[in-house]
This record gives C-alpha cells, structure tokens and sequence, in this order.
C-alpha cells in the first residue's frame, strides 16, 4: 500500500514494509478500522495461541489499522470524565502504555486519538526489538510492536485518582498488567484472522539508546505479528 505525499513534498513517499532512504518516514494515516472481518470472540479464544514461525509476508495498511485499533484503538469519544476509552483498560484510565510499531523501513509511535503512525526514527529496529537468544524463526516477520510504559503517565494521571498511585511498585503492578491487556487483545486479533502472534522479550537497553527515550519511559516487551510459516 503506498502512503500518498503532498504535492511539492520533498520526502519520498514510501512502500509499507519497503526500505527507502535513510530520511525519517513520512507519517502513515492509517485507514478506518473495519468491523466486519474475524472470526468471533469464541472461536478466536478456542484458536488463540503463541506462533512464532512468522514469515516475512506483509500485513497489508488495512489489516495494520485493524490490528492497532484492536491493540489499543479508541472505541468511544468520552468515558465519565471526559476521556476517550480505549479498547484496552488501563490503572484509572492512565492509558500510560504508549504502543511503538517497528516496520522495515523505521520505527513509529501509534496516535490512537488520530489513528496514524507518527515516524520516531529510520531504520530497522525489528532484529532489536526480537532480542538476542529469541529463535530466528521470526526475525523477518513485517511487524514488530513494542511496549513502552510512561510512568509520568501515572504519577499525573488524569483519570480516576487512586490511593497509592504515586508507590513504585503499585505502579509496576499496573503497568505490567496494562501491558498484558494490550497483548491479549493483539493475540485475539490476530487468532481472528489467522495470523500468528508472539509475546517475547526484547533488547532494551540498545532499543532505548536508539528511540531516544526520556527518564520515565521503560521498555518492557514486545509483540512479533505476521502470517504464519505455511508447513
């Protein structure tokens, strides 16, 4: 799918999963979620499990926008205090996981509210992001999305004011399970329409350096999504 450019626009518009030039990627506007593909909840359950022979097949921008919206999209305008619900819950609705999507040709931070790609640098972070010690198997698969949490998120939550949110380890306990929740609804996508999905580990310390990451944000994991190995 190719993302148009703006006339006079000097960037090079680029090829979804396609390396171009060594200048950050153009922002992706993603498609409207479609609604009316998948499997049901049920039978996605009874299919859902950790694949991780992923081929390098690309995921095509629609399926893209679908997975990102079913990760954590926003599914309504205004919860009861004024803040847009996602389709995964957060502690007091912090929505501190910020959900970064390593491609071939660079790596981007989804914008839920705008539903779009926002470049953050050039370049394949994918092996990275995969970690060393993870099996190869899946090392060339399209999609890679990593789960970073911003603790500022929480400690200044605009959300529901919950005692104890300030402690450290209540924090992590939040954030970790928060991370969970995203990762279960990428797991029922892709079990809905048959795509292969795994949780792993990550390279953090190198995937920090290389994202420019400020004090409160931490690396936690990440999540390999493609087609599976045909056997």
């Amino acid at each position: 799918m190719i993302h148009k450019r703006k006339k006079n626009e000097s960037r090079t518009a680029f090829i979804l999963g396609c390396p171009t030039s060594a200048q950050t990627p153009l922002p992706i506007k993603l498609p409207r979620p479609t609604y009316n593909h998948g499997k049901s909840v049920l039978k996605a359950l009874r299919q859902r499990k950790t694949i991780r022979e992923i081929s390098d097949k690309k995921l095509s921008l629609q399926v893209l926008s679908n997975l990102l919206w079913s990760a954590c999209g926003v599914n309504r305008k205004k919860v009861l205090i004024g803040i847009s619900g996602r389709t995964a819950a957060s502690a007091s609705n912090s929505q501190e996981i910020d959900l970064y999507v390593a491609l071939q040709e660079g790596t981007y931070l989804y914008d839920a509210f705008h539903h779009r790609l926002d470049p953050v640098v050039a370049g394949d972070l994918r092996p990275m992001a995969l970690g060393q010690g993870q099996p190869s198997v899946g090392a060339k698969a399209p999609v890679r999305l990593i789960y970073i949490v911003d603790v500022n998120k929480l400690s200044h939550t605009s959300g529901f004011q919950e005692p104890g949110l300030q402690d450290p380890e209540i924090q992590k306990s939040y954030y970790y399970v928060d991370t969970g929740l995203i990762a279960g609804n990428v797991y029922l996508f892709a079990a809905s329409l048959g795509l292969a999905s795994w949780f792993h580990n990550c390279n953090k310390s190198a995937l920090a350096a290389k994202l420019n990451l400020c004090a409160h944000q931490r690396i936690l994991f990440a999540q390999t999504v493609g087609y599976p190995v045909k056997k």
